[in-house]
């Protein structure tokens, strides 16, 4: 108000406000500008990967992926309040990350606490704070988030110490918080992830109790678009290279 109001006050006095009228202009502009700090505070708190918007995802490189469910969660943040999962399956490369940070950015946007990790980097957290036997502190920690986001689950190891942390993470938000997590695996390869299979049927039975599961199934966009640059350049040069003249 304190930056606007001389500016308003001309304004209103150029167009004829009544003085609610002005009011009302300077206390949108206030609750404007408080909404943007906060969003912004909300994005640098969440860490999500910059630039990863559901308007700049290319769908058309998917061409058999029907977005429409995944779109209804985006518009809708209802589903956290029923602590509800989003699993994202697809071979690297096929937009999966992109997909989880627009879906995140759209919780913050409806004033939802989000936090985006590395699900290995995670791990690693979790496994230091049961060392020093912190892991329930933590855990409770991490539910001050509505929405918990592991990208890559696929690259945590398979060892005892990180699958147990992971299980206790997974077993902890159960039916309380959600959780959007994104594999290349599918779940009939988890067995490569958790140390037994008891463990891992437990784990995805949590997972997908109260979950939507989407399969993005096609070419890798990072792969394509190295195809195609390295096309393009093959045209470009082809079409500089003049034919010699006899």
């Amino acid at each position: 108000m304190l930056h606007h109001w001389e500016t308003l006050e001309q304004q209103a006095m150029q167009e004829g406000w009544s003085y609610a009228q002005f009011l009302l202009v300077l206390c949108e502009s206030e609750v404007q500008h408080r909404w943007s700090n906060r969003i912004q505070r909300a994005l640098r708190e969440a860490q999500l990967p910059s630039g990863k918007t559901v308007s700049n995802f290319d769908f058309s490189h998917c061409p058999s992926f029907n977005p429409a469910p995944l779109m209804q969660m985006a518009d809708d943040p209802t589903w956290l309040g029923r602590a509800e999962n989003l699993l994202l399956f697809g071979a690297s490369g096929v937009g999966k990350s992109h997909l989880a940070s627009a879906v995140s950015r759209r919780m913050v946007e409806f004033g939802k606490r989000v936090r985006f990790f590395s699900a290995l980097a995670l791990v690693q957290q979790l496994q230091q704070a049961k060392l020093q036997l912190q892991l329930q502190a933590m855990l409770k920690k991490l539910d001050r988030f509505d929405l918990l986001v592991l990208d890559d689950l696929s690259y945590v190891k398979k060892t005892e110490a990180e699958t147990s942390v992971l299980f206790e993470l997974i077993a902890h938000r159960y039916e309380r918080k959600s959780l959007l997590i994104t594999a290349n695996q599918p779940f009939s390869q988890w067995d490569a992830i958790f140390t037994d299979s008891m463990m891992t049927v437990a784990a995805v039975d949590r997972l997908v109790h109260h979950a939507l599961i989407v399969e993005i199934q096609t070419e890798s966009y990072r792969k394509q678009s190295a195809v195609s640059r390295s096309e393009a350049s093959k045209t470009a040069k082809k079409e500089t290279v003049q034919p010699k003249r006899s």
